[in-house]
C-alpha cells in the first residue's frame, strides 16, 4: 500500500520492534501476529499507565472476554482524549463488560437453536448465515457473539463445513448465502476460494455475502490477490461494519476501492452504540463519509442483549431521534434502515419515525422532515392488483413462489386465515378442552 504507507508515525511503529519497516506494517499477517493481546503491551503501544485499581478490573474483563487490537486499529486511538475515544472504548476492554444483566443471554438471537447443522442458521425462507470462522482480527468490545469469538474450539472442521455445504445443496429454497463468522475474510486465500466455489456451483444459489469488518480494522488484508479470488464468483456483496467516521481512513478507503473497482457492492451495518456514535451528527457525518466511499449503509443496529455489553446500549428512542436527523436531511441512500434484531430469534425488525399523520376513507395525511403537513388524495377507482394471487391474469403462478408467512397471509386472499394466534393463546386452549 504505497500510497498509504507513511500514514502511521515511524516512532508508533517502532514499539512493536526495532527492526520493523512499513511493509511489515502493511502485511497483514504481521499485523494479526502483532495484535494487542495483554494490557502490558498496550501501556507499552500507547505510552499510557493504567491505575492499579483500574488494571486489575480491566485484566479481569480480559479473562472473561479476551482482548486483541491490531496495531492499526491501535493507531487509531487518541491518546489525548482516551476515554471518550470511540477507537478505545470498541477495542481495549473495560470493567463494564462484566456488568451481567438479569435480561442478557449467551445468544440473544437464538442462533444456536435456529441451526440445523453446525455452521448453518435457517431463519429467513430463502437465505442462511454460514458460520465459517469463529476468528476476527480483533474483538470488538460490543460483539454480539462474544460466546463464539476466540474459542478455537469452536473452528468448523473442513467436514463441518461440507455438511453446511451440502445442506444448502438440499435446500432450494435458499438463494442467498451470507459468509458470517467472525471474520470470514481472515481464511487463508485457497480456503475462502474453496468455499466460494463449492457455494456457487450449487445452482439455486443466486448471490452470495461476506460479512467483514476486516476494511476497518485490518484494511491490509484486502489484497489483489484476495480481490481476485472474490471477484470470480459474481454476483457477491461485501457488508462491513464502520461505527464511527474517525475509522474511515485513506489505507481503509483504498481497500474499499479495490473491492468497489472489482465491480463488488459494498454496504455497512453500524451498531448503535452508546458513547461511540450516538449522536445524530456523528451519525449523519459517517454516512455521508461511506457514501463518499462507495460504501451504501445499510443497517443501524439496536446493540443486542448479549451478556457484556448493557454499556453500549442506547434506548430505542435514540435511535428514533438519529433516524429522524436523517431522513431529509442527507442523501436518501445515506439514510440506513434501524433495525431491532429480536430477541429469541425473530430476525430483524425495523424501526421507523411515523411519517403518516392520520387517514380517512379516500386521502392520507403525512409530514415531512420539516413538519410540513399534506394530504395524499387516494384513486377513487383503483382497480389494480386483486390480492387473489391464485386467480391472477398477469402472471404465471409458476414463475413465482407463493409461500405466505405471518402478516403477508392476511394482506392477500391466497391464504384463508383471518388472525395470527399464539400457539399458547389460553383462549385457544380452552376452544380445544
Amino acid at each position: 500500500m504505497n500510497k498509504v504507507e507513511n500514514t502511521v508515525d515511524l516512532k508508533f511503529l517502532k514499539k512493536f520492534s526495532k527492526d520493523v519497516t512499513y511493509n511489515d506494517w502493511n502485511d497483514y499477517k504481521w499485523q494479526i501476529s502483532n495484535s494487542i493481546k495483554s494490557l502490558d503491551m498496550l501501556e507499552n503501544v500507547l505510552e499510557i499507565k493504567f491505575p492499579d485499581n483500574e488494571r486489575k478490573e480491566i485484566q479481569k474483563a480480559i479473562e472473561v472476554f479476551p482482548m486483541s487490537i491490531t496495531p492499526y486499529y491501535a493507531s487509531l486511538i487518541d491518546i489525548s482524549n482516551l476515554k471518550k475515544d470511540p477507537i478505545y472504548k470498541q477495542s481495549v476492554a473495560s470493567k463494564k463488560e462484566l456488568i451481567m444483566e438479569d435480561f442478557e443471554m449467551e445468544d440473544p438471537l437464538a442462533e444456536d437453536k435456529d441451526s440445523p447443522v453446525i455452521g448453518i442458521t435457517h431463519r429467513y425462507p430463502d437465505r442462511v448465515l454460514f458460520y465459517v470462522n469463529p476468528n476476527c482480527a480483533m474483538y470488538c468490545r460490543h460483539c454480539t457473539r462474544k460466546r463464539k469469538v476466540s474459542e478455537s474450539e469452536s473452528n468448523p472442521s473442513k467436514e463441518e463445513i461440507q455438511k453446511a455445504i451440502d445442506y444448502i445443496k438440499e435446500h432450494p429454497e435458499v438463494r442467498d448465502v451470507l459468509l458470517s463468522g467472525g471474520d470470514p475474510l481472515l481464511l487463508s486465500d485457497d480456503y475462502l476460494d474453496w468455499i466460494l466455489s463449492e457455494i456457487s456451483s450449487i445452482e439455486h444459489v443466486e448471490l452470495i455475502r461476506i460479512g467483514s469488518r476486516v476494511p476497518v480494522v485490518l484494511p491490509q488484508r484486502i489484497t489483489d490477490n484476495l480481490v481476485n479470488i472474490l471477484k470470480k464468483y459474481h454476483p457477491i456483496w461485501v457488508n462491513t461494519h464502520f461505527n464511527h467516521v474517525v475509522e474511515i481512513t485513506d489505507t481503509s478507503v483504498e481497500a474499499l476501492d479495490k473491492l468497489s473497482n472489482a465491480g463488488i457492492p459494498i454496504g455497512n451495518q453500524t451498531v448503535l452504540l452508546s458513547g461511540v456514535n450516538d449522536c445524530p451528527y456523528v451519525m449523519r457525518k459517517l454516512n455521508q463519509k461511506l457514501v463518499s466511499s462507495r460504501v451504501r449503509p445499510y443497517y443501524l443496529y439496536q446493540c443486542d442483549l448479549s451478556k457484556g455489553i448493557s454499556h453500549f446500549r442506547t434506548s430505542i428512542s435514540k435511535g428514533l431521534e438519529i433516524i429522524e436527523s436523517l431522513i431529509g436531511h442527507t442523501t436518501g441512500f445515506a439514510v440506513p434502515r434501524y433495525v431491532v434484531d429480536a430477541p429469541g430469534g425473530g430476525g430483524k425488525i425495523p424501526v421507523m419515525p411515523n411519517y403518516v399523520v392520520s387517514w380517512g376513507s379516500d386521502r392520507v395525511i403525512l409530514r415531512n422532515y420539516e413538519g410540513v403537513i399534506t394530504t395524499y388524495k387516494e384513486p377513487s377507482n383503483y382497480e389494480g392488483c386483486s390480492k387473489n394471487c391464485n386467480k391472477c391474469s398477469r402472471l404465471s403462478i409458476d414463475d413465482f413462489e407463493i409461500n405466505q408467512t405471518g402478516i403477508e397471509k392476511l394482506i392477500t386472499n391466497v391464504d384463508t386465515s383471518i388472525s395470527l394466534v399464539p400457539s399458547n393463546n389460553k383462549r385457544m386452549c380452552r376452544r380445544e378442552k
